[in-house]
């Protein structure tokens, strides 16, 4: 297979865009919230006054409080992407790296997803859906808005011009 030297290719070494600043906080928002069952069965036991006062409710709360200062970060920092004329390449996680290339000659359609949380701070999820059972859907959250939507639309008008 001959590559077309007018289209960037995507390798490894290539530098990632990072995901919209706002993306932290919707993180942080879900952890929290992630979080409220385990703080309210450590206050629960805490109220139940079998051990000393805050014996289980210090650390308990400590340990939330870490996570949601960290763990957000960590996730975004881990983030990111690269596109070119013909792929979209998505990079995450922390423990285990997934690196995905989608060729957009294998999308199927597109997706811009906004829960309530990311429409207020002006972010969204862009889902390719491609063709095939494995990976059959890519996701890549943390887009300002607009961007999602214009990546939509170029990544539409590709598939386009390929089908004509």
């Amino acid at each position: 297979m001959q590559e077309n030297p007018d289209i960037p290719a995507i390798s490894d070494d290539d530098a990632l865009t990072q995901l919209h600043p706002n993306h932290i906080k919707v993180l942080r928002i879900k952890t929290i919230m992630a979080s409220l069952p385990i703080l309210i069965a450590a206050l629960i036991l805490e109220s139940s006054a079998i051990l000393p006062p805050a014996f289980i409710m210090a650390p308990v709360a400590l340990l939330v409080v870490l996570v949601i200062l960290r763990l957000p970060l960590r996730r975004h920092l881990a983030r990111g992407y690269a596109i070119s004329v013909d792929r979209l390449r998505v990079v995450r996680g922390i423990w285990m790296r997934r690196d995905t290339v989608v060729p957009f000659s294998r999308v199927q359609h597109i997706d811009v997803n906004q829960g309530p949380i990311e429409r207020f701070y002006g972010i969204a999820t862009l889902t390719l859906y491609t063709a095939g059972m494995h990976n059959a859907s890519v996701n890549l959250p943390g887009l300002g808005e607009d961007l999602a939507r214009q990546m939509r639309e170029d990544i539409r008008q590709h598939i386009k011009r390929e089908s004509v």
